[in-house]
């Protein structure tokens, strides 16, 4: 039997991660390429998407260099990426812009006028509009750059760029475009009605497959390039939170992570459409059919505990570890972790952080365990809203480098008063999921059969003799949000 091997590529923020896996998921190897995030003015974020694709090239010929032979029997390939970016492409595919990325906040005013051009919004897309969405950035350069609007042919999301490069289509899937906030989420289709509201028309959004379809073929000079002998398929892939529920298993309802990187995420699957956009939950598609998300996002998880580490000149492992020696629950100190502003429950690109309760008392220790606090209050909020939308969460796995700490895992489960658990190490990120979902496409298999959760290496139950005192302490967290921006005037 022909050896076969499968790929994942990753667009990150900060750089390309591209991963080669056997049939049975062993990873194999991989390799990584960074990139770097222009600022030109503040609250700007853009790249350009000709470095995307030499970081790419870059990570597939060092692949290639390190294990040829597993290169060389490529049999399909996924992708996944950055959600909301803007690529804006003429009619000869050429770039008109620098994309306009997740985390740029220019676009606040177009929100406001999105909502008012397209009052079915929330029904159809099942979001807020936000800044970082796609769909405002489009509005804001219509008002701002209207030469450039004027010659748009196609609009393209991050990883779907990379897909035009690849393959030479113009296709997305339904969980990365449902980002977008011109897909109708319910019926996984562009959405008429929202088109025209923003000037445009089915001509200008790529096709739509589900993530485990086949979306293209790799360019035959490619396979040149890197020696493989058989046609690749490439699948329809997913936005990178989607693809990661797809590496770790979180394909049925109720299963989810809870990921404490740079950003915070609570991550649930379900098998309907369950909008709250009162409470700024992310409503979107699986990457697999007839499958949605709901997700939670908070915008300083991990960030805020290294903002914090950084600004008092102590290693975060240290002091994590001084915490955890004597922790015995919330102080007088209360923390909200609004550093970049807030997503859910608030979507409010004003918010700020703050400290209250300061005192004599107040230690270095003492204030990082409250950042601590306050970044497992906002997964509380998330699990609040969610919960209000009728989603319900049955097993958690926690993924992203503060997973670290025991203790951090303790304060979130005691909070979600839900248990969670540990996968062995290993690489179960967007990377991998984006290889099964090749795997997929490349096979027919059924994702029940590829999409299996990780071995579990422990568990992390909630401290019910501390349950009381996080009660008393969330009640006094969420009351400061309103009180704070009421008084400063920050936010709506």
């Amino acid at each position: 039997m022909a050896r076969e091997t499968y790929l994942g590529i990753d667009l990150g923020t900060s750089g390309i991660k591209a991963v080669l896996i056997d049939p049975t998921g062993k990873v194999l190897a991989e390799a990584h390429q960074p990139l770097t995030v222009s600022r030109p003015q503040s609250g700007w974020s853009e790249q350009a998407p000709e470095d995307w694709w030499q970081a790419t090239l870059a990570a597939l010929d060092a692949l290639a260099a390190k294990a040829p032979e597993d290169m060389a029997a490529l049999s399909g390939l996924g992708l996944s990426g950055q959600m909301h970016g803007a690529v804006l492409l003429d009619a000869a595919d050429t770039v008109l812009r620098p994309a306009i990325l997740w985390n740029d906040m220019r676009a606040a005013e177009e929100c406001a006028a999105l909502e008012t051009a397209a009052p079915d919004l929330h029904a159809i897309t099942g979001n807020l509009a936000m800044p970082g969405f796609t769909v405002p950035k489009l509005l804001w350069v219509a008002r701002h750059e209207p030469e450039i609007f004027a010659k748009v042919a196609k609009i393209l999301l991050p990883k779907d760029y990379l897909r035009l490069r690849l393959t030479g289509e113009h296709i997305s899937e339904m969980s990365d475009a449902a980002g977008t906030l011109w897909l109708d989420v319910g019926k996984r289709d562009w959405s008429g009605t929202i088109l025209t509201a923003t000037g445009l028309t089915r001509s200008h959004m790529p096709a739509l497959v589900e993530g485990t379809a086949v979306a293209g073929a790799l360019r035959p000079e490619l396979r040149a390039r890197w020696r493989i002998p058989r046609p690749v398929p490439v699948a329809g892939g997913g936005g990178d939170n989607a693809a990661s529920a797809c590496g770790i298993g979180a394909i049925t309802p109720g299963q989810g992570f809870v990921s404490l990187g740079t950003s915070g995420v609570l991550f649930v699957a379900d098998d309907r459409f369950s909008p709250n956009t009162a409470g700024a939950v992310h409503s979107f598609c699986h990457a697999l059919p007839d499958m949605w998300h709901q997700m939670g996002v908070i915008l300083s998880a991990s960030d805020s505990l290294n903002w914090i580490a950084k600004l008092i000149g102590r290693d975060v492992a240290e002091l994590t570890g001084e915490i955890a020696r004597d922790y015995k629950g919330p102080g007088e100190e209360i923390f909200l972790p609004y550093l970049s502003g807030e997503r859910t429950p608030h979507n409010d690109a004003s918010a700020r952080g703050s400290f209250t309760g300061l005192s004599h008392l107040s230690t270095a220790e003492r204030m990082t365990q409250a950042v601590m606090e306050g970044v497992a209050f906002a997964f509380r909020d998330c699990q609040r809203v969610l919960a209000e939308a009728g989603t319900r969460v049955d097993q958690l796995i926690a993924v992203g480098g503060g997973s670290r700490s025991r203790l951090w895992l303790e304060m979130i489960a005691t909070n979600l008063d839900t248990e969670i658990l540990l996968p062995e190490a290993g690489d179960y990120g967007a990377a991998f999921g984006a290889a099964r979902l090749g795997l997929c496409a490349a096979t027919g298999a059924l994702p029940s059969d590829i999409f299996t959760a990780p071995a579990i290496a422990g568990r992390v139950a909630p401290r019910a003799a501390l349950r009381a005192a996080f009660d008393a302490q969330y009640a006094r967290y969420r009351a400061l949000h309103p009180a704070i921006r009421d008084a400063r005037g920050f936010g709506s």
